[in-house]
């Protein structure tokens, strides 16, 4: 099946799962993010594996369900994992995000891990994604335009809505949590960056890199939903500190600001109504 059949066909998978369900919000769960999934009310699961085009996921910390239900009295769509540009496919949540639109959602809020390239954000920090920069070398919405979906030449301007930023500033203000906010930048990986690249990454403009939430943005852009997206910062840049870089770091760091990050997004997803 092509990926615009694919989405149709899950969609009515998933309203068969959960007849009359109409999601206010989709929500992602990056790395090390997935605890927040326990805090739905009434969950109707669905595994990734029983909807045609979803993805097998193969990267620790990623789950690979959809968790329908609601929090804070919202209803909700939460896809606990992603499958990541550098597993081999820049569209390979194409599906999942136009299912998500398909079934009625307004609104994607994204969730990921990242590095930061500014000293006073370091590990721990949370950061309201402004706009972003996508240094992947391409794009899911490349090839052949479907209409049904959205134009060929979709607008970024306001790739993230600058009302839900508003409303994430006023959701941390109100529960104490500190939120900087930044551009990111999107790099391919596998391979975390040197310290040429993050020199140059910051020397674009960026104030944190990871290695996704840009093809989600762009496809929910494309097909009508809204964005907002929080970064767990896990790191500083390769070069800006001594302190080495891996994995493990990043699902420690993600783990560690989970409390902060969990109730953010409920507070966030609650005022949507």
């Amino acid at each position: 099946m092509s990926q615009a059949t694919d989405a149709v066909e899950a969609a009515r998978q998933i309203q068969k799962a959960a007849p009359g369900f109409v999601p206010r919000a989709a929500i992602v769960l990056g790395s090390g993010l997935g605890p927040l999934a326990r805090r739905i009310d009434d969950p109707v699961r669905i595994a990734y594996a029983d909807l045609p085009g979803f993805p097998e996921l193969a990267v620790e910390g990623h789950t690979g369900e959809l968790i329908l239900g609601t929090l804070a009295g919202t209803p909700v769509a939460c896809l606990a994992g992603r499958k990541h540009a550098y597993e081999g496919r820049i569209d390979a949540m194409k599906t999942p995000v136009r299912a998500m639109r398909l079934i009625g959602a307004e609104v994607l809020y994204l969730t990921c891990a990242a590095g930061s390239m500014r000293a006073e954000v370091g590990a721990g920090s949370l950061m309201t994604i402004t706009d972003h920069i996508n240094l992947m070398g391409g794009s899911p919405l490349a090839g052949p335009n479907d209409e049904d979906f959205g134009p060929r030449f979709p607008p970024m301007a306001d790739a993230y809505d600058p009302e839900l930023i508003a409303l994430q500033r006023r959701a941390a203000d109100e529960l104490g949590i500190s939120l900087a906010d930044g551009v990111y930048a999107a790099w391919l990986g596998p391979a975390f960056e040197t310290p040429a690249e993050v020199r140059m990454i910051k020397g674009l403009g960026a104030d944190a890199v990871g290695m996704s939430t840009v093809p989600e943005c762009l496809v929910a852009r494309h097909c009508g939903l809204r964005v907002t997206a929080t970064a767990v910062i896990t790191n500083l840049g390769v070069g800006l500190s001594d302190e080495p870089v891996n994995h493990d770091q990043t699902l420690a760091a993600a783990a560690e600001a989970g409390e902060r990050l969990q109730a953010l997004v409920t507070a966030v997803v609650g005022a949507l109504g």
